[in-house]
Order: C-alpha cells, then structure tokens, then sequence
C-alpha cells in the first residue's frame, strides 16, 4: 500500500469515529428524551407540591397572641420610651360599608370573587425576586395577604412565601370569600398604631366604620401599601402625591368594576385625614426620636407591620449629655425668647441633628417645641429650601470634577468670576437665569473664596451651570441629598431651592468632614429581636468626591466663619475657645427659611428655622393679600429679639455655636490635604473696579447692630489693593461708607500721612483703619449690614 493510500485510510477512520460520536450524542439529546425530561421534572414538583400541600396544615392564628411592647432607650441604656399595645376592634362586614369593602377588592385585588386564593405569577415573580434578593417586589391576592398577616410573618424568605401559597389555597376551599374579605381588612395595619379598618376609621377620621364614605374608604385601602409614607399629616410632599396618586387609582378601578359611575367618580374630593393623637409617653423630644428611630429601621428593612407587633429593643445613638446641650441652646437662643401673643412667633419651627463624622452616629436632635403639639419632625422634613446651606455642594462637585470656567480656567479657591447682581447665567442649561445678590449688590471680580464668604448668589449660580446642572444634582444626591433624586435640573437649584431636611444636610457637610467618605447619618445603634435579626448598614460609605475636593471645601468654608456671614454668631462666640470650625450660612427666597450648618473636626450640626403657619394667615404673595391655610410657609420677620429679617448668621448660627462649643471636648484641628482655601492661604480680591454698584440704600434697616469692635487682627494682608473700603490717594483715609453691604480688607495704598488714625463708619459695624508712619496699610474689618434681597432669591 503507497503512502498516499494509507493516508486516505486513515482519515476514512477517522471521519468514522466522528460520526459515531456524533450519533451517540444525537442519540443521547433527541427531541423526545428532553421531552420526556422536562415533563418528568413537571411531575416530580408536581408531586413535591401536592405532597407539601397534604403536611401544611391551616396554623393558628398568630397576630394578637405575639404583641408585645417595643423598648427605646438611650446610648447610655436609659428606657426613654415603652410603644406597642394593641389597638384593634374586629367588626362584621355589616358594621362595613359594601362600597367601602370593594375599595379594597379594587385596591388590592379586582380578581378576588373569581379566584383561587393565589396568584401564580406574582409569587413566582414574588419567589425570583426573593432568590435575587430584591425583596418585597411581586404581587399577592388578598387571600395571600390576610394568610401573611393572620397566620405567618411577613419575613421575606423563599419557605414563607411558600406555606404563605399552599395555606391561601387552603383557606380558599375553606372559608367563604366574604369571611376571607372580613379577616383581610380586620387584620391588616394602617399606621397610627391602628390594627384593623374599625381602629384605622377611628384614627384616620374620628369615626366608627360603618359611618365611612367610599372616598375614605379608597384612602384607607391605598394606605396599606405604606402606611407611614401615606400618612397624611406627616407625609412628605412625595408621600401626599404618592398616596393621591394610589387613592385615585381605587376610585378608577371602581368605575372599571362598575362599582361607581364616572359622573360619581368625578365628583369625588380626597378626604383628608384628621389629626393623629400622639401616644402618651412621648413628650418634648422623645417622640422625635421615636419616630426617627422607626423611619430608620422600616427603611432599612423591617417590615412596619412587624414592628408594631413589638418585641424590639432598640438602642439609639443619642448622647443624652449632647441631647440636653442642644435642647437647652434652642430653649437660650429661641423658645425663651417667644412671645406666644405675637403670630410670628407662633409659626417659628426650629429643627436640629448633631452627627459624629467618623461613625454616622446621630448623638442629638431637635424635632420641635413638643411632639405632643407638632408630630411633624422638623429635623426630618424637607420641605423647606437650605438656601445658601447648598453652596459648598455646588464647589464641591466643581472640585470634585475639576471643572472649567466659561473662559477654560479650572475652578478653584482662587479662581475670579464676576460677582456682578443680576447677572446672566452663561452657558448650557442656563438660559439667562440672572439671581440677584443680597441688597443687589455688585462686587465685579471677585475669588471663589470671598464670594463664599459673602454669599454671593451671582457667582454660585454661573459655577452650577459650569459644572453642569445634571451633574450638580447628582453630586448634591451622592452627598446625601435623598429628596433631589429624580428632580429637574434647573439652574434656581444653585441657590437651595429643593427642599432638604436637618438630617440630610447634617450627613453632607459630615461627608466634606469625613474628607468625601459618605457619612448617612444613623439613630439606631441596635435593634433586638428573639425572632428577628436587624442588619444595620454601615452609616460609613464609600468615597463619593476625592478627599481634596472635600478638604478644599472644608479649608474655604473656614473663611464664612472667620471672615465672612457667620463671623458675629460663631467667631466672635465667648464660648469657642479657639475651636477650629467650618460652616456656611443659608436665608430663603422670602425669608421663609434660615440656616446654619457647620462642623469641628469631631461633631457636624444643622440648624435650620423655619416659619409655618400655626393657623390661617393673610400674607401678600406678588403684591396680593392672600390667606394661606395652617401648615403653609410664611416669612420670619421680627421673630423674639431680631428686628427685622431672619437671617443664618442670626439665631440659627446662635443656636449652633451655643450647642456645639459646649458639646465638643477640647481643641482639634482639621486635617486638610489641600493647598487652597481660607484655612491653608490667603484670599487675595482682584484688583480693578467692580463693574456695578451696590444701591445707595439699603432695602431695609438692618436687623443688628455689631455689639463690639473685632476681637482679633485679621489673620493676612491682601497684597493687592481691594476695589472698594476707603479712598486712595495722598490725603488720610475718611474709610468711606457702605450701605448695607460689608466692608472686607479696605486698604490704602501710596498715601502719606503723618501717623494719624483714620476711622470710617459703615451700616451695620465699625470700620477702622490705622497709619504706620508712612504708607497706610490700612485693613477694615468691621460688621456686616445683613439687607434684603430685591425681586427674590436666597441670602448668605
């Protein structure tokens, strides 16, 4: 045999061989094997539910045996608070209105009537969501939920949702539908501690549940998917459109069933809640905390439902030592000095939280005067704008991203804009939003770091649209800001105009302590259950900007205190101590909001003040008399002792300095990787004249007068002369007058005189200059004329 022969040979064998593999495994996978497989494998899960539905019996009922009490106490130990006793009446479904009961089935379950008790799809999708760890998600029938809620937990876990479908079954066979509906709506949770729809008609609307309306009832069906969010008097503006939106949706799916017509449908008016009657027990602050606690610990996880059958033992983070130092400075600095027949003073709020920057521990906060009075927490609302509070977020994601000027120049401590009033925002997205300054105030040229200083509004509006309005906000949200997400990226956001609360912005100004490592502030310390497991998330982060960006800010938010709006309240404080401190000072659009947020290296603090109407008020709004209802924004004008307007720099700085000096132990330094801002070198302010000038008078009399001369030097000499404070020239300085604005490092330079004193006067504080023989130096640091801001805006 040739060689070619032997080859040809070989590969004829070899094809062979491929072709028996081949067959082989064609013959292992053929159409009706795999067939045959998968309906066996039917068959055997089959088989393994029917065998699970035999062994599951219909358990006891288990919701009113396993109440019990939860336990609040403090950092220390101390029992601040006992909640948890049973508040449930069960009634017949002829103590309930029939329309009132198909709210229900049209909330929850329009199928009910016609069904097995279950829904396939939704558990199933229920069952993957659970395997893939997204939780709740996943439809149930009412069956299902009244099996939850009376016979098992409400774990999310793949065993539960199983029993939870063979016992709905079950029940199904059982009981009539009507005696299923009846257990539903007996058993389910409404918030206000309120078990079943007789409890839930009582809290929600003072009356029993045969007297409900089909509009309440339609708001008692929606409150089940969250209860506390949907609370209508102490629900966010989120939870009021939510819980609006879920209430319109029964009433249609009513007209659907053709339970209602479409002209009853549309005449139909939401039906607003009454008042909670807060639980005895919770008092002055320790009903805030209460509250707080529970929004922290339905939000990471526990069910609400389950956390109101009690069993818990939670321990918060408050510090009664700081708790009592907040208290006692709101009560010195605010509440002491109210007068309750004066209507201002009547709708003054203040809110208040204190975080440790490197835990996230919350170690004090201030909901309100009295919880018993005021079950809306004003340390977590965020209904009222931060105002100028926002301005170091708009630097930070500038820093954090190394953004660029209009005119290409990276963004940074020194950098120079034009602090012009009302001047045209450039750039994409800013479609010639011109803010006006405080007092319409131009100051031209003018460095990042003195505009933070002086809160000008010009500035920060151009930096915003410079970073980039979109990336503003989502920086703002990644540093704590919750309420922002989602929200239209608008270039009004630079000056605070979206709301946020004490708490979230006591975690972003921690963030900036924290050098950029995100801090969520957290009350809960721990939570303890015999037949629960609370995980609590780490209130510490990941890094969200870059530790220099973080530094920076902190480094020129040193110069708001020292040299800028918060120098009277917090500087000059008696009780500081050389404490090193960062902060920025925030006023709203009206007057209707005042801040400070500030922070030491070891404690973060926000304060915020805020007027909301304790009754009907008749306020001019564009001109106009109109009367708002109770609960409505109103401005702080001539609240206790400050005449005039409401400022940050006023009783909100007052507030912080006189808590957080007594709160901190010792003198501490930030430790800064940074080279820019106030902390780490001088300011200088560009020469050359300012391209407007500020108005002759100001819009109002200032609120106060500076009680005394600076107590320091100034800690540097600009080295170029400023474009306003003081005439140049060969003759002696009268230091001129500025009217309603601050008159910051005035020098004269050049002129001879013969060692006299040169002394000018301005609104609102004492300028003083002095000679050295020779060429005067001479340096103003005097008070600053807090003014208004005309046609709108927010305020240092």
């Amino acid at each position: 045999m040739g060689r070619a022969e032997e080859r040809r040979a070989r590969q004829r064998g070899a094809r062979r061989t491929t072709q028996k593999k081949g067959g082989r495994i064609r013959r292992l996978f053929t159409w009706k094997k795999m067939l045959g497989t998968f309906f066996g494998l039917v068959l055997l899960g089959m088989g393994g539910f029917y065998i699970i539905y035999l062994m599951t019996p219909i358990p006891e009922a288990n919701a009113a045996a396993k109440m019990e009490s939860n336990v609040y106490k403090l950092s220390n130990g101390k029992i601040i608070a006992r909640t948890g006793q049973l508040n449930r009446e069960v009634v017949g479904l002829d103590k309930i209105p029939e329309k009132v009961q198909l709210d229900f089935v049209a909330a929850e379950n329009m199928s009910f009537y016609k069904d097995s008790g279950v829904d396939f799809k939704g558990t199933a999708r229920g069952l993957l969501n659970t395997l893939s760890g997204k939780g709740k998600q996943g439809g149930s029938t009412i069956t299902q939920q009244y099996v939850k809620n009376f016979y098992l937990s409400q774990d999310q876990t793949v065993t539960r949702k199983l029993k939870e479908l063979v016992i709905s079954l079950k029940v199904d066979q059982k009981y009539d539908k009507k005696e299923i509906l009846a257990g539903y709506i007996n058993t389910s949770f409404y918030g206000r501690n309120a078990y079943g729809i007789q409890a839930a008609a009582q809290a929600y609307y003072g009356v029993d549940s045969s007297k409900l309306t089909v509009e309440q009832g339609a708001y008692l069906a929606a409150l089940l998917q969250a209860p506390s969010q949907y609370d209508w008097a102490v629900a966010t503006e989120t939870g009021k459109r939510l819980v609006t939106n879920r209430w319109n949706y029964v009433l249609d799916n009513m007209v659907k069933m053709k339970e209602l017509d479409a002209s009853q449908r549309a005449a139909m008016k939401f039906p607003v809640p009454v008042e909670p009657k807060p639980d005895p027990g919770m008092e002055g602050q320790t009903g805030y905390l209460v509250q707080a606690a529970k929004a922290e610990l339905i939000n990471n996880g526990i069910n609400e439902a389950d956390l109101a059958k009690g069993g818990w033992t939670i321990t918060l983070n408050i510090d009664p030592k700081k708790q009592d130092l907040l208290e006692k400075a709101v009560k010195q600095e605010l509440t002491s000095k109210l007068d309750k027949k004066k209507k201002v003073d009547q709708d003054v709020q203040a809110g208040a939280v204190s975080v440790d920057p490197k835990t996230g521990s919350v170690v004090a906060l201030y909901g309100g005067q009295d919880y018993m009075k005021h079950q809306i927490s004003n340390a977590r609302t965020a209904t009222y704008q931060p105002a100028s509070t926002f301005k170091p977020l708009i630097l930070a994601a500038a820093l954090n991203d190394k953004a660029e000027t209009q005119d290409g120049k990276e963004i940074r401590a020194n950098t120079i804009y034009n602090g012009d009033n009302k001047r045209p925002v450039k750039g994409e997205g800013g479609n010639g939003y011109a803010p006006p300054n405080e007092d319409d105030q131009s100051y031209g040229p003018i460095t990042v770091q003195t505009a933070m200083n002086k809160s000008v509004n010009s500035v920060f509006a151009q930096m915003g649209v410079d970073v980039g309005l979109t990336k503003l906000r989502d920086t703002a949200v990644a540093l704590g800001l919750n309420h922002m997400k989602g929200v239209g990226a608008h270039p009004a956001m630079t000056l605070g105009s979206y709301g946020a609360s004490p708490m979230e912005m006591a975690g972003a100004y921690a963030t900036l302590d924290n050098h950029g490592k995100k801090v969520t502030p957290s009350i809960v310390k721990s939570a303890q259950h015999k037949e629960a497991k609370y995980n609590r998330p780490d209130p510490i982060g990941d890094q969200v900007i870059s530790r220099d960006a973080a530094d920076a800010v902190t480094s020129v938010l040193t110069g708001v205190v020292d040299d800028g709006t918060a120098k009277r309240s917090v500087r000059d404080a008696t009780n500081r101590d050389g404490q090193k401190v960062a902060g920025k000072t925030g006023t709203s659009d009206d007057n209707k909001s005042a801040w400070f947020t500030g922070y030491t290296p070891t404690l973060v603090t926000s304060v915020g003040l805020w007027g909301e109407a304790a009754a009907p008020r008749t306020v001019k709004i564009d001109g106009k008399e109109t009367t708002v209802g109770k609960g409505s924004q109103v401005s702080l004008t001539d609240v206790a002792d400050i005449d005039g307007r409401v400022a940050g720099g006023s009783i909100p700085a007052r507030i912080w300095a006189a808590y957080t000096f007594d709160a901190v132990d010792g003198q501490s330094e930030f430790d800064l990787d940074t080279d820019q801002g106030a902390a780490k070198q001088p300011d200088e302010t560009p020469a050359g004249t300012p391209s407007g000038t500020p108005s002759n008078t100001p819009s109002r009399t200032p609120s106060h007068t500076p009680s005394r001369t600076p107590s320091h030097t100034p800690s540097h000499t600009p080295s170029r002369p400023p474009t306003t404070g003081g005439t140049t020239g060969g003759k002696p300085t009268t230091g001129g007058q500025t009217n309603g604005g601050q008159t910051n490092g005035g020098q004269t330079n050049g002129g001879q005189t013969n060692g006299g004193t040169t002394t000018g006067q301005t609104n609102g504080g004492t300028t003083t200059g002095t000679t050295d023989g020779g060429t005067t130096q001479g340096t103003t640091d005097g008070g600053t004329t807090q003014g208004t801001i005309q046609g709108g805006g927010n305020t240092p």
